[in-house]
């Protein structure tokens, strides 16, 4: 008997939804796409996924639903959106989730699944999902994939006992293998997010700060050591929290940021079009964990102060 594919359904569909969606119902999943103000362009042109790796790749006629009460039950919900509305997108979730659902957060930064969990039915798998991806949203429909696309899948919380949170975490991590993508199956969530942390914070918030993407940032003296600093900061305060982190992990990830395409960050985006950063997942949850465990992070806490005076002057437009 031939074995029918899990049901998928996206919650967010902007860049990251939107490659990801994209790509496995290229890889024949059975992909429902959560639309708001992209719907009528989505079910008019479908997606679009100007890829500098795979070509450009189109999907159309898309299954696209402005209203979450129009999705079929969904097995899998990979939730794209950012977590500055985490309170909004849980009764959505809730609504869109299958009895025993894999809900897979597709989030930057530290606990964002934590301060989810409480808002989610208790029969629901919560996994973390740490995107390794260079893209960004071009116009409505359309995201730029410039490079990577790997995807790191580690289980929170739920009702499933260790052997089985192993089969769900290899099922999610075969499901994303089958579209070309590379998958890794990780035991702990928190020190993957520490360790993404360390690129994360410093080139998204000095992206803004300083108006540059990652080319310019590197090729100048200053910005570079200001970035291998902040770096650095967040390593110390990953393992004061008792997380080990690779040894001259800050100096690797410069290198290898020189070798990918000019990019300018998620953050640099949201500051651009003038919408809430994600400054406390960033930014607030490392200072406050690394204070508890008696690490001090100067540089980075001068960077939230400088965001958050960036961020209240345009919302105050």
């Amino acid at each position: 008997m031939q074995q029918v594919k899990p049901r998928i359904g996206i919650i967010g569909t902007g860049a990251i939804g939107g490659f990801y969606g994209l790509m496995l119902a290229r890889a024949g999943h059975d992909v429902h796409f959560l639309l708001r103000s992209e719907y009528p362009a989505v079910r008019e042109h479908g997606i679009t996924v100007e890829s500098r790796v795979h070509g450009e790749l189109n999907l159309h006629p898309v299954q696209a639903y402005a209203d979450v009460a129009e999705m079929p039950p969904c097995d899998w919900l990979l939730v794209g959106a950012k977590s500055t509305s985490n309170e909004s997108l849980a009764p959505l979730i809730a609504r869109a989730a299958a009895p025993g659902a894999r809900v897979v957060l597709l989030q930057n930064g530290l606990n964002n699944e934590q301060q989810l969990r409480e808002l989610l039915p208790a029969d629901l798998h919560l996994i973390g999902g740490l995107c390794y991806v260079c893209l960004y949203r071009k116009a409505p429909g359309v995201v730029v994939h410039q490079d990577n696309g790997m995807i790191d899948l580690a289980y929170h919380s739920g009702p499933a006992a260790e052997a089985e949170r192993q089969e769900i975490i290899s099922a999610g991590a075969a499901m994303f293998r089958e579209t070309g993508l590379k998958a890794r199956e990780m035991g702990g969530l928190d020190s993957a997010r520490w360790q993404k942390l360390i690129w994360n914070a410093p080139f998204n918030g000095v992206s803004v700060i300083l108006n540059a993407g990652t080319q310019a940032l590197l090729a100048n003296e200053s910005s570079r050591q200001l970035i291998r600093e902040l770096m650095q900061e967040v390593v110390n305060a990953a393992e004061a929290c008792g997380h080990s982190m690779p040894e001259a992990l800050a100096d690797k990830l410069l290198i290898g940021t020189q070798r990918i395409p000019d990019y300018l960050p998620s953050m640099y985006h949201d500051w651009l079009h003038k919408r809430p950063m994600e400054l406390d997942a960033l930014y607030g949850e490392a200072l406050k964990l690394g204070a508890e465990a008696g690490c001090s992070m100067p540089r980075t806490e001068a960077l939230l102060q400088m965001l958050r005076f960036v961020e209240a002057g345009y919302l105050a437009e």
